[in-house]
C-alpha cells in the first residue's frame, strides 16, 4: 500500500515548494540584516569609495570648487614630500615604541594579578580603569600632568629641590616624544594586560608543578613553560596593537596637535593638517590612501600568520 508521502504528486508538489520557502527564507534575512548593513554602508564603505575618488583628484575646500581627475599626480607628490616621510618615520617610532613598552609591562602586570594575591579583584578592576577612559579625556588628564607651570611631574621636582629638571615636556622638542609615548602606553596598557592574564590562566599548573618538580627556577619555568604557552596571544596582541597604535589620531592630537614643530606629527595628523587646516582634500585623500594600504597590508600579514598556527 502506498502512503501519502511515497506518492509522486506529494513528492513533486513539496519540492516545488522547497525554492520559493528557500527565497522566501533569504529575503526575511536580507531584511533583517538591511538595519545593521545601513550604517555600515552610510558610515564606512561610503566614506571610504569617497575618499579612494578624491585621492585622484585635485579637490579643495571651498564651495563651487571645481575638481579635476588628475590620476597618479597627488601620489607622485606624496613621495617626494618629506613632510610626510617624517610623519611616517615618527608614526613607526611612535608605534614601534608604544607596542614594545606597552607589552614589557602588561606582561609584568598579568604576572603579577595572576598571583593568588590579596583583593585580587579589586587590582584588576583598577588595572582596566585607563582602558575604559575616552582618548580625549585621557589627554587632558595627562596634559595637566605635563603642564609646565603647575603640572605634577614639575611640582614635584619642585618640592625635592631639583628644579634644572622642570621643563616643558610637550613643548620641548628632545621630550615630546617620549612625553607622548608614555601616556600612550598607560592608555592602552590595560587591554594588553587583559589579553594576556587570559592567556595566562590558559596554561596549567601541572606544567609548572612538573618543572618545579624537575628542579626548574622560575625564570626557567617561565621561559620553558609560559613563553611557549602564551606565544599565540603575544603575536596576536602585539600584532593588533602595533596596528592600532599606528592609526593613532586622536589621543596625541589633544595632547601636542603635532607639534612642537612636528616632532609628534603622526601620519593621520599629517593627513587631518592637510584637509583641515590646509583645505587640499584631494591630497589629504592620498594620504589617507596610502594609510589604508598599509594597515591592510600589516593585517594581512597578521591573519597570515594566524591562519597558518592555526593549520
Amino acid at each position: 500500500m502506498t502512503t501519502l508521502a511515497e506518492r509522486p504528486d506529494v513528492e513533486r508538489a513539496g519540492s516545488a515548494r522547497r525554492p520559493s520557502r528557500f527565497r522566501s527564507d533569504r529575503t526575511t534575512i536580507y531584511l533583517l540584516l538591511l538595519p545593521s548593513l545601513l550604517p555600515i554602508l552610510l558610515l564606512s564603505v561610503f566614506p571610504l569609495l569617497r575618499g579612494i575618488y578624491l585621492g585622484f583628484t585635485d579637490a579643495r575646500a571651498g564651495r563651487n570648487v571645481e575638481v579635476s581627475f588628475t590620476g597618479l599626480a597627488n601620489y607622485r607628490e606624496l613621495l617626494g614630500d618629506e613632510l610626510f616621510w617624517n610623519s611616517f618615520k615618527i608614526g613607526l617610532l611612535w608605534a614601534v615604541g608604544v607596542t614594545v613598552l606597552q607589552f614589557l609591562l602588561a606582561l609584568g602586570l598579568a604576572l603579577l594579578l595572576n598571583q593568588q594575591l590579596r583583593f585580587r579583584g579589586v587590582a584588576r578592576v583598577l588595572a582596566v580603569v585607563p582602558w575604559a577612559m575616552p582618548p580625549v579625556v585621557v589627554g587632558i588628564l595627562w596634559k595637566l600632568v605635563y603642564h609646565p607651570d603647575a603640572g605634577l611631574i614639575n611640582e614635584f621636582f619642585h618640592r625635592i629641590g631639583a628644579d634644572g629638571l622642570r621643563t616643558n615636556w610637550l613643548g620641548d622638542f628632545s621630550t615630546a616624544l617620549p612625553a607622548v609615548i608614555i601616556v600612550g602606553v598607560w592608555a592602552g596598557m590595560p587591554q594588553t594586560t587583559v589579553v594576556l592574564l587570559a592567556g595566562l590562566q590558559g596554561v596549567g599548573r601541572e606544567l609548572h608543578e612538573a618543572a618545579a618538580v624537575d628542579g626548574a627556577s622560575t625564570w626557567h619555568r617561565f621561559r620553558h613553560v609560559t613563553l611557549p604557552a602564551l606565544a599565540p596571544v603575544i603575536v596576536a596582541i602585539t600584532s593588533l596593537d602595533f596596528i592600532w597604535n599606528f592609526n593613532s589620531f586622536g589621543l596625541v592630537y589633544v595632547l601636542t596637535a603635532g607639534g612642537p614643530g612636528g616632532k609628534t606629527m603622526l601620519p593621520m595628523l599629517f593627513a587631518y593638517e592637510e584637509a583641515f587646516r590646509y583645505g587640499n582634500y584631494g591630497y589629504a585623500a592620498a594620504l589617507g590612501n596610502v594609510m589604508v594600504v598599509i594597515i591592510v597590508a600589516l593585517l594581512a600579514v597578521y591573519l597570515r600568520r594566524r591562519l597558518r598556527e592555526a593549520n
